[in-house]
């Protein structure tokens, strides 16, 4: 259909598929490092309580804080914003930063006939492999792979030509170095009057109960708008989903 639609109704229904099978790769063991710091502080040195207390303090956030990521994590509780993104029905869509392919996997659901490019470095140590084999197999479970490309690269020097998408989407990349770099990559290969969503961490409360003090380094709200600006786009508007906020953002142009 012509015109701007919208975008992002996903993952809040339940799929045909059986969701069980989706792994995204979330890994519970992180919560283990403070644990056994802890104990090796009291074995060790008895005197030091205070320290190890904190530190179980610490291991005990850590752990709620994984239930809460898996649990968002799991495919029927994913979603995106209802955004104005697309301009038409055949429009290619990146989706930057892809992982095992949550994202992708929800853009596939809300554009049926677009074309979707998958990127990533492929590297994270919490995903076995990086990713990419979670995300072929969810991809197939998802009957996307026709519809995908997967790309092997890094989001602040984008391995494709200026213009070469009608929108994109970044999801949950606040702790990544080099944001600026990152966006002014994206507003390079976007087209003209394209327009590119981004969800990322910000500092508060349901970010502090999933990483604990972590959050205070997440980039803020004003940080983001002024990034955006810099790298030259127009914000057609923001909010919060499920404790991170997102913002539309538009390369100027036709």
């Amino acid at each position: 259909m012509a015109g701007k639609r919208l975008a992002g109704y996903l993952h809040g229904r339940r799929s045909r598929l059986d969701t069980k099978h989706f792994d995204f790769g979330w890994a519970p063991a992180r919560a283990l490092g403070p644990w056994i710091a802890a104990v090796a502080v009291q074995v060790a040195t008895p005197a030091y309580w205070p320290l190890a207390m904190m530190l179980r303090l610490l291991a005990a956030n850590f752990f709620a804080g994984g239930l809460i990521a898996r649990a968002v994590g799991r495919y029927e509780h994913a979603v995106l914003p209802m955004v104005d993104l697309l301009s038409g029905d055949t429009d290619v869509v990146l989706d930057a930063g892809c992982g095992a392919g949550l994202t992708t996997i929800a853009l596939g659901r809300a554009f049926r006939r677009e074309r979707i490019v998958a990127l990533d470095r492929f590297d994270p140590d919490y995903i076995e492999g990086g990713g990419r084999a979670l995300l072929e197999q969810n991809l197939r479970l998802a009957g996307l792979t026709g519809r995908v490309d997967i790309e092997l690269g890094d989001l602040t020097a984008l391995p494709f030509p200026e213009g070469r998408f009608d929108a994109a989407v970044s999801a949950h990349r606040s702790a990544r170095p080099a944001k600026g770099t990152g966006l002014r990559e994206i507003f390079r290969v976007l087209n003209p009057g394209g327009r590119f969503l981004l969800i990322v961490w910000v500092p508060g409360w349901t970010m502090f109960a999933i990483v604990s003090v972590l959050a205070l380094l997440f980039s803020g709200k004003r940080a983001w708008r002024r990034m955006a600006t810099s790298a030259g786009f127009e914000s057609c508007g923001e909010g919060m989903l499920n404790g991170n906020w997102f913002v539309v953002l538009k390369k100027p142009g036709a």
